[in-house]
């Protein structure tokens, strides 16, 4: 288990760089697990590498997003579906 785990809020700004709409609120379902809640619930591990994002269930990686020599790296690979309100 990683240490200096955050909540999914933390990594808002570096989702809002990427994304058009609020991220932190799109539901993401877990590919490994089939939880799904707010990606702002899911935790967060924030560090020089880049962020990852975790389902609070069963600790697999949802998203990974790294910023590399002015290019955004995003994998999401750990959410089978994303779902944002309209608006």
């Amino acid at each position: 288990m990683m240490e200096n785990k955050l909540d999914g809020n933390a990594a808002a700004g570096n989702l809002e760089e990427i994304f058009p709409f609020e991220m932190t609120l799109a539901q993401a379902t877990c590919a490994g697990c089939g939880a799904h809640d707010v990606i702002g619930a899911a935790g967060a591990y924030m560090h020089g590498m880049g962020t990852i994002i975790r389902c609070n269930r069963c600790d697999a990686a949802l998203i990974r997003v790294a910023h590399i020599r002015g290019h955004y790296l995003l994998d999401m690979r750990g959410v089978s579906v994303l779902q944002m309100k309209e608006g």
